[in-house]
């Protein structure tokens, strides 16, 4: 095909026709317009952070102030366990001041009573009890003071001969057989049908081994309760010793003091007999024990305790009642293993009830 230059010119401004109307009509209508978001012209940084930015700042701040709120909270805490640990120690210090004046007065009177009785010539210390043994040297006797403080339930008890109502031994082979530390002997007994029973109201492991007997005539109830307290007395009613709450207990003649005081003997033990080894137990203010033991007649003219000695002697001591257990041939006393007093017939009876004691 042949192709002039006037055709090609037309096919040209044909082609570019639409291109120049659309011109003519932006130039008549005033111009075009281009209109952008807002988002095309972000603010400046220094007026509004991005938003991870202004958390991760947030966080810092409180970063920051919870590290500065534990410091304080730390300080706090030290001082107010510097306080508590002083405070502690001053109340330890003042608690054991308090203690050691509070015992004082104790120790003073045990100091008082303990030095009335004699320098003891053996003295055994423990959790359960501490017992000290005096020699006792009077115008007519011989005897044997055992001062006992105790400290726990174990630490004394009362048993039968041989473990059986109407059964009968020795206070050393009692005191052997249990391992006690020291033994005495306890109330009186009746014999009968070749067996020995303990005599009237008797008291084991807080049971009445027989029943129990309302006192008459002169005997009475002696033992240990639940508060490691000596009690004793006569009673009348079941009620009247329940009560008192005794752990172990015998009964025998007579009463001999009542608060300190002098019970009146009755005429037929002044007399039956007169002057005997004698074995008495008795309590201080402080509910210490304190059992004497007295030799009988013998070749070095020793003739053996009236009751009204005994009395006398009890007052010296400082006790505030005591009661007259059984004597002569039944007065024993056991310690560390041995006997210690010297028995009336040579040897020791065998009995019904003795008092033992556990270190």
């Amino acid at each position: 095909m042949n192709w002039n230059v006037k055709m090609i010119n037309r096919l040209a401004l044909l082609s570019c026709a639409p291109f120049i109307g659309m011109l003519i009509w932006i130039v008549a209508t005033g111009g075009l317009m281009l209109e952008l978001s807002d988002r095309a012209f972000p603010e400046p940084s220094s007026q509004r952070p991005p938003e991870h930015l202004t958390h991760t700042a947030m966080l810092s701040q409180r970063l920051d102030d919870a590290q500065a709120t534990a410091v304080v909270t730390a300080d706090k805490l030290k001082e107010s366990t510097r306080l508590y640990s002083q405070t502690n120690k001053d109340m330890k210090s003042i608690v054991q001041t308090v203690t050691t004046q509070a015992a004082r007065p104790a120790k003073i009177y045990d100091r008082r009573i303990t030095i009335k009785l004699g320098t003891p010539s053996s003295t055994v210390q423990s959790d359960k009890l501490r017992a000290q043994l005096f020699h006792i040297k009077a115008q007519n006797f011989n005897g044997y003071a055992l001062k006992v403080k105790l400290k726990a339930e174990d630490a004394m008890k009362m048993v039968l001969g041989n473990d059986k109502f109407g059964g009968a031994e020795t206070t050393l082979s009692a005191t052997q057989r249990y391992k006690a530390l020291a033994g005495v002997n306890a109330g009186g007994f009746a014999d009968q049908g070749g067996e020995r029973y303990p005599l009237s109201t008797t008291v084991l492991d807080g049971e009445y081994v027989n029943g129990f007997e309302a006192s008459f005539k002169d005997l009475f109830f002696v033992g240990v309760n639940k508060d490691l307290k000596l009690v004793g007395g006569n009673y009348s009613s079941k009620t009247e010793l329940d009560n008192e709450q005794a752990m172990f207990g015998a009964s025998f003649v007579p009463i001999l003091l009542k608060n300190g005081y002098r019970q009146t003997i009755p005429l037929k033990w002044q007399t039956s007999p007169k002057r005997t080894a004698r074995t008495v137990v008795a309590n201080y203010k402080d509910d210490q024990l304190l059992f004497i033991v007295t030799d009988g007649a013998n070749n070095s003219g020793a003739s053996g305790a009236t009751l009204a000695e005994m009395q006398t002697l009890l007052i010296r001591f400082g006790a505030v009642d005591a009661y007259n257990l059984d004597g002569g041939g039944s007065s024993s006393l056991i310690f560390n293993g041995r006997v210690v007093n010297n028995p009336k017939d040579g040897q020791l009876r065998k009995l019904s009830t003795h008092f033992l004691f556990f270190k």
